[in-house]
């Protein structure tokens, strides 16, 4: 799907940098997903590696019920293992978390090989 998405929206472009392939997880691939754009893109403050993709309220949560004692699954997790194959398919590795906070929040963080890449791209 994602060779799809770069042949149709990107004209066979594929993203080398990381804020880029950050923008088209939350825009591009949301959209083709769940018909919309996912709600904010954050970088943490305290480590550069981490990004906080903010899904206010999940389409995969919406028509789940959640058992009272069981309220901390978040069935958006599996929607966190789609990003981490996205990512990793493109050449971004990273591990992908599903949190609640403020909605659903998906917890990027990268492998250092790629901040080590996107800084060498950026000296070029």
């Amino acid at each position: 799907m994602v060779e799809l998405l770069f042949v149709r929206e990107r004209n066979y472009k594929r993203e080398t940098k990381l804020l880029n392939i950050l923008l088209f997880v939350k825009g591009t691939l949301w959209k083709s997903l769940f018909g919309k754009e996912a709600d904010k893109l954050d970088r943490a403050t305290d480590d550069e590696r981490i990004f906080y993709l903010i899904e206010k309220e999940p389409l995969v949560n919406r028509f789940v019920s959640v058992p009272r004692d069981k309220s901390s699954i978040n069935c958006a997790a599996f929607v966190a293992g789609i990003i981490e194959a996205t990512l990793l398919s493109t050449g971004f590795p990273a591990k992908v978390t599903a949190l609640w906070h403020k909605g659903t929040t998906f917890m990027i963080k990268f492998d250092d090989t790629v901040l080590v890449r996107d800084k060498q791209l950026e000296g070029r």
